[in-house]
């Protein structure tokens, strides 16, 4: 019996929205498989003078509404499947926003914090040797994922540069400010799931002050703590590698960016002003308005989803609940916020990125903030009324949306009905 995997899972989502639209079979053919995946092994000289390879890859998924973007990340858990099951949420995600995107991603199956900083460097530009002919602004666009970051990008942006022969800085997005990266980047997957939360909070019947649990605490879980926190909610729960903490009153936010800034784990602030050390799946069962999953895939599932209590989970993370799980919220009466809308605002503000190295000219920071508010209001809008109009979960609305997009510009390529007629 063939073996389960992820992209099995993301095609339960594709056929759910199918089911609730008429479309040309040509356009479910279309976004089964992946367009091409490429997978090399990058040699790199090691500090200790040793040579050593790891398995990379990069998936250009489809790229009927333009060049292909995507997040590379380092993690030593990295597959192929994986790879080609986000390069499929990122197809969805850029058709939800409507950006002139398709969907791409790569990654390297290494653990990072292993290398040191010097190959680390070595390691980012091997993988754009490798990838260069399948790279470029109209092409394939990088950005930063798990355990990549601004510098990485900068690193990977210049042998670009220097391979091609010239400047090229819309080859990827999330550089750093002063090598073309644009203001606003660096919260903006978090931001635009605030600005998300903000804009239905009165159609989901959220008011007053929220109680709310981040289960991962990277870039996103941080920052969206930080939002919130300084809109008066109360950060009850957070987590990281290294553990839980909780705190009923509400966590002290300033320890635990501290904590995270020294490189120690949220545990380290035990003890502050009541925060209680708890087991990360005790996380999952706090009491609270709602949960912000920021961290990896299936992370909440049939054996653990039952445990939530929150009335609101909001997507940070990409695929954090398997369909099984869903179906058991679904039946709770949990409403989740999907990733491929939930935390949708990077690669919004990545295409923001993109926009302005092509022209040369930047935009103030209170721009990115209004035309990434007005995009992620708007969409979301339209999927609430699809969720509220087919009776569906936020969840397939969105891919419903998504899908519409997708198959209107698939279908005008040509199907089968039209060659026949």
């Amino acid at each position: 019996m063939a073996e389960h995997t992820l992209l099995d899972d993301a095609m339960v989502r594709l056929d759910e929205a199918a089911s609730h639209l008429s479309i040309d079979p040509d356009v479910i053919e279309k976004l089964k498989y992946a367009r091409e995946t490429t997978k090399v092994r990058l040699m790199i000289r090691m500090d200790d003078g040793s040579r050593k390879s790891f398995l990379a890859w990069r998936c250009r998924y489809d790229d009927t509404r333009g060049p292909t973007k995507g997040g590379i990340r380092f993690h030593p858990g990295s597959t192929a499947d994986e790879v080609e099951t986000l390069a499929f949420w990122m197809t969805f995600k850029c058709a939800v926003m409507n950006l002139p995107y398709g969907g791409g991603k790569g990654a390297v199956q290494v653990d990072p914090r292993k290398l040191s900083k010097a190959e680390l460097e070595r390691l980012s530009r091997a993988y754009i040797q490798a990838f260069a002919r399948i790279l470029g602004p109209d092409r394939d666009i990088p950005a930063p994922d798990v355990y990549t970051n601004s510098i990485i990008m900068g690193w990977m942006a210049d042998e670009y540069a220097q391979i091609v022969g010239q400047h090229e800085p819309a080859v990827i997005t999330g550089k750093p400010i002063s090598l073309g990266g644009s203001l606003g980047r660096g919260d903006a997957t978090a931001r635009g799931g605030y600005y998300l939360v903000r804009h239905l909070a009165a159609d989901l019947k959220l008011d007053g002050q929220l109680r709310v649990a981040v289960q991962g605490f990277g870039n996103a879980g941080q920052h969206i703590a930080r939002l919130l926190g300084s809109d008066g909610h109360r950060i009850v729960a957070v987590s990281d590698s290294g553990g839980a903490i909780f705190s009923d009153n509400g966590l002290e936010l300033d320890a635990l960016l501290r904590a995270k800034t020294e490189g120690n784990s949220v545990v380290a602030t035990a003890g502050t002003n009541g925060h209680e050390v708890i087991s990360p799946g005790q996380l999952l069962g706090v009491e609270c308005d709602l949960l912000v999953p920021s961290a990896l895939e299936n992370m909440i599932h049939e054996e653990n989803a039952a445990s939530i209590r929150a009335k609101l989970v909001l997507e940070l993370a990409n695929g954090p609940i398997t369909p099984e799980a869903d179906g058991i919220l679904k039946a709770a009466g949990t409403v989740v916020l999907p990733d491929i809308l939930a935390n949708a605002g990077g690669v919004t503000v990545s295409y923001f990125e993109w926009v302005q190295n092509r022209q040369g000219f930047y935009w103030p920071v209170e721009e990115i903030h209004q035309r990434l508010q007005a995009i992620v209001e708007r969409e979301g809008r339209a999927v609430w009324n699809v969720s509220r109009e087919k009776g569906v979960t936020m969840r397939t609305a969105a891919y419903v949306h998504a899908l519409e997009r997708l198959a209107e510009s698939i279908e005008a390529h040509g199907t089968q009905s039209f060659f026949q007629s």
